[in-house]
């Protein structure tokens, strides 16, 4: 099974940066398309932001120009840079595995970002 542990959300102020991370155990990274999902009070869940094993991105339009997904096989982590930060940001963000081979999808459990305005 898939294990993903995010981290890095917090409280930060409209205009700021924040940079979660995310950790990948359990099968080969290289075979999973990696992305972030984040759900904000009363909304439904939207995905910001994915990445291909070989790197190539896709973003939620607001979110373009803002935020940068990255992965570091390496590591077996990816990364969300999130700059310019918006109250309508907040929202709790949650990492994403999705198997290339059964399209099969794992869930980290979720970080919080409040951004205050």
């Amino acid at each position: 099974q898939v294990q993903l542990v995010e981290s890095g959300g917090g409280l930060v102020q409209a205009g700021g940066s924040l940079r979660l991370s995310c950790a990948f155990f359990g099968r080969t990274f290289a075979e999973f398309i990696m992305g972030w999902v984040r759900q904000a009070p009363g909304k439904e869940r939207e995905v910001v932001a994915r990445i291909t094993p070989g790197y190539s991105t896709a973003y939620e339009d607001s979110v373009k120009g803002r935020f940068t997904v990255s992965r570091d096989h390496a590591k077996n982590m990816v990364y969300l840079q999130m700059n310019s930060l918006k109250a309508e940001d907040t929202a709790v963000y949650y990492c994403t595995a999705t198997s290339l081979s059964s399209s099969m999808e794992y869930w980290g459990e979720g970080t919080l970002v409040t951004v205050s305005s």
